[in-house]
């Protein structure tokens, strides 16, 4: 690292590797459920444990694009932060909030609306906390000696991502109003601003592992950036059909998301390229092999899945079932999660200047995770196909369809445990890495040139 002040980001990391480990024990928890085996319920109901994993993974992500920033803003504007303890204060309140948030969905306290269960209550908290985190950046950026596309792109991508969130926040009584609005948090986060963010992270980590030119690279980013305008705003369509808004939507819907797998293409294809195109032979392999498994796996899961699950001709049948389930774990991982991990592997070496390449254990951690979650895609792909025609062709009750399906979890489960292994097996490569020091400083080239 280059800057005291990028230190912070190594805490955000840890607190998003410990919400991981407790999503995936709800993941768990669904998972033994779905087999028949839900001894939990009267503790845990399965509605509180879906809108637990499902928030967590919210939570965790933001937590590692907050930290991915603390780091990155501070070197592209070559400035320390303007307030390292206020960082750390954001940190602290925003984890205190989810912890409020998860206590309430355990003893009933919550709004009931899909993915945005949080109380309203805690909503503004949120909404104050993330104008702080925002405060840091921009002032940081103000205060720096440059401004890099790179920086922007990703600050962009932060700034939209709160903007979004306030339409959550306003009160509708009639249900398809609310249900319209919610799509602009829900679809737009993921499938408009997160890829920015996603971009901007993957635009910093090609400059500093392929030694390619930042001009080249950053010119990239303007192409991904109109992809994701284009079609991510009016993809939002294929939702609203089913939420009692015009047919209109059905094709306005189907024909944006069929535009939308270009931005992750745009993305596997610049890394890719740029990998083949840099000269420099950078130590961090394996940081190397995340990135690039991020933009391939985002493009298959996010990208190629998604278009293949929101044809209209396809979506009127999957809707609400489990191939939504088999699309979503293969797009939340490989689009934002992996980006998370690939920078956590690329700057724990520069926070704590220990050299921990391309160890054994974080190989296996690579493969046990992405094959992992791979099995799991296609767990529930199967299922979700058995669904639909069970369900939807043939008629079948909901109830016994799910009795019918219970074998594909048992496969689902077993992948599972491949990818918790391999994310423990992260998380203690990430704990041998030890906390970051002052002594770091400085060490990002030597650690480079070694």
């Amino acid at each position: 690292m280059k800057y005291k002040s990028q230190k912070v980001a190594y805490w955000f990391f840890a607190a998003a590797m410990l919400l991981l480990v407790l999503q995936i024990v709800y993941g768990f928890i669904m998972g033994f459920a779905h087999m028949g085996y839900d001894g939990l319920h009267s503790v845990i109901p399965f509605n509180t444990a879906r809108a637990v994993h499902t928030n967590l993974l919210v939570v965790w992500i933001l937590l590692g694009f907050m930290g991915a920033a603390y780091y990155i803003i501070p070197e592209e504007a070559q400035n320390e932060l303007v307030s390292v303890k206020l960082a750390y204060i954001q940190l602290i309140t925003f984890l205190l909030v989810g912890v409020a948030a998860v206590t309430g969905y355990h003893l009933n306290y919550w709004e009931g609306r899909k993915f945005l269960e949080i109380p309203r209550p805690l909503d503004w908290l949120v909404v104050i906390n993330v104008l702080t985190f925002l405060g840091i950046i921009l002032a940081t950026l103000y205060k720096g000696k440059k401004t890099t596309t790179t920086a922007l792109v990703l600050t962009m991508g932060l700034v939209f991502a709160a903007l979004l969130y306030l339409p959550g926040m306003i009160w509708f009584d009639n249900q398809t109003l609310d249900s319209f609005f919610r799509w602009w948090v829900v679809h737009l986060w993921v499938e408009g601003v997160w890829e920015l963010i996603m971009g901007g992270i993957l635009a910093f980590l090609l400059i500093k592992l392929t030694g390619v030119d930042r001009e080249v690279i950053e010119k990239w980013l303007y192409v991904i950036v109109g992809l994701t305008f284009l079609s991510g705003i009016l993809g939002t369509g294929h939702h609203y059909y089913y939420i009692g808004v015009g047919k209109i939507w059905l094709i306005v819907g189907g024909i944006f998301s069929m535009l939308e797998p270009l931005a992750f293409l745009a993305m596997a294809l610049f890394a890719v390229a740029m990998y083949r195109k840099g000269e420099k032979k950078h130590p961090n392999k394996l940081a190397l092999a995340w990135t690039l498994g991020t933009a391939i796996l985002a493009f298959t899961g996010a990208g190629l899945l998604g278009m293949a699950h929101t044809l209209p001709q396809v979506n009127m049948y999957t809707h609400g079932t489990l191939v939504t389930a088999m699309h979503g774990h293969l797009a939340f991982w490989g689009a934002y999660g992996m980006i998370v991990f690939s920078f956590i592997t690329f700057a724990l070496p520069n926070l704590t200047g220990r050299k921990l390449y391309d160890t054994a254990n974080g190989q296996l951690a690579f493969w046990l995770s992405n094959i992992g979650m791979l099995g799991m895609t296609l767990a529930f792909g199967v299922a979700g196909v058995a669904q639909v025609y069970l369900e939807r062709k043939t008629g079948l009750e909901f109830g016994a369809v799910q009795q019918e399906i219970e074998v594909h979890f048992l496969v689902l489960v077993l992948c599972a445990s491949m990818f918790a292994t391999g994310i423990l097996m992260f998380i203690y490569e990430f704990y041998r890495h030890g906390s970051p020091n002052d002594e770091a400083i400085g060490m990002e080239e030597i650690l480079e040139s070694a």
